[in-house]
């Protein structure tokens, strides 16, 4: 958590079920402020923001203001500025000379970067996922596949965080912390680049299912542990990502800007 103070209170709280970037849960939520009472507030505000940028509800090289922000969060300025701080750390937002951020840019060299290394280091954590994955992993991985489907027009936000979790339930597998902590700080610049995939190249019915069959078949070989197949889908996979579809369409945008 960031930040000290909680939404520690004796207020009336009602029980609800919430979808983060991490995980979904149930937790206490105030009634009358409808926020949590277990988050810092630095958390929370960090929450609401980065879902309103990988959702594309603030667009890149849109404004967040601090100000507005908290006013409709119901805080003061400084967690929102704390919460941006940390956003800038991860390179979604550039931090002004003033109180108010803006959302990073997209380029075709960053998407091409994420594509690269997510080429490589992908198919390996497949692989050793396969060699390694235990009970737990498998049952992790079924059920995160039980929830996902592919991201059609423009993905929405429990779309996009299916589709993490199942890619999580995976390098979670591979049981190599480094090569987890890697991919998982890519994936939400990759999801703002999915984005873009979707809105220049909608899925067709075949491409649908597709990628229905190829996240099927890599947890079958992850179940089987099948570290050659397991390595190959995900090669596959991310050879047909959106991520890949956006560096292109990246491209074609500076050109006819140019």
């Amino acid at each position: 958590m960031y930040g000290h103070s909680r939404f520690l209170t004796h207020r009336r709280t009602t029980r609800i079920t919430y979808t983060t970037l991490r995980r979904h849960f149930s937790y206490d939520v105030d009634v009358a402020t409808d926020r949590p009472v277990f988050q810092s507030k630095s958390e929370y505000a960090y929450d609401v923001v980065k879902r309103r940028i990988l959702s594309e509800e603030i667009a890149p090289g849109g404004v967040v203001s601090q100000e507005r922000i908290a006013g409709e969060i119901g805080m003061s300025t400084t967690p929102v500025r704390e919460a941006l701080k940390r956003l800038a750390t991860e390179g979604l937002v550039t931090l002004g000379s003033y109180r108010d951020a803006r959302v990073t840019e997209l380029s075709a060299s960053e998407a091409r970067s994420l594509y690269e290394v997510r080429q490589s280091l992908d198919p390996l954590a497949a692989r050793l996922a396969a060699e390694r994955r235990r009970p737990g992993d498998v049952a992790a991985i079924d059920q995160a596949l039980e929830h996902l489907n592919p991201l059609t027009g423009k993905a929405d936000w429990e779309g996009l965080i299916a589709h993490r979790e199942f890619h999580r339930a995976v390098y979670r597998g591979a049981h190599n912390q480094p090569l987890f902590d890697v991919l998982e700080g890519l994936w939400d610049k990759a999801d703002r680049y999915r984005q873009v995939g979707l809105r220049a190249h909608p899925r067709t019915g075949k491409e649908i299912a597709r990628v229905q069959y190829e996240h099927e078949a890599l947890a079958d070989a992850l179940r089987c542990g099948d570290a050659a197949a397991a390595e190959t889908m995900m090669l596959q996979h991310i050879s047909n990502s959106l991520g890949r579809r956006a560096i292109d369409e990246l491209a074609d945008q500076d050109v006819a800007g140019s």
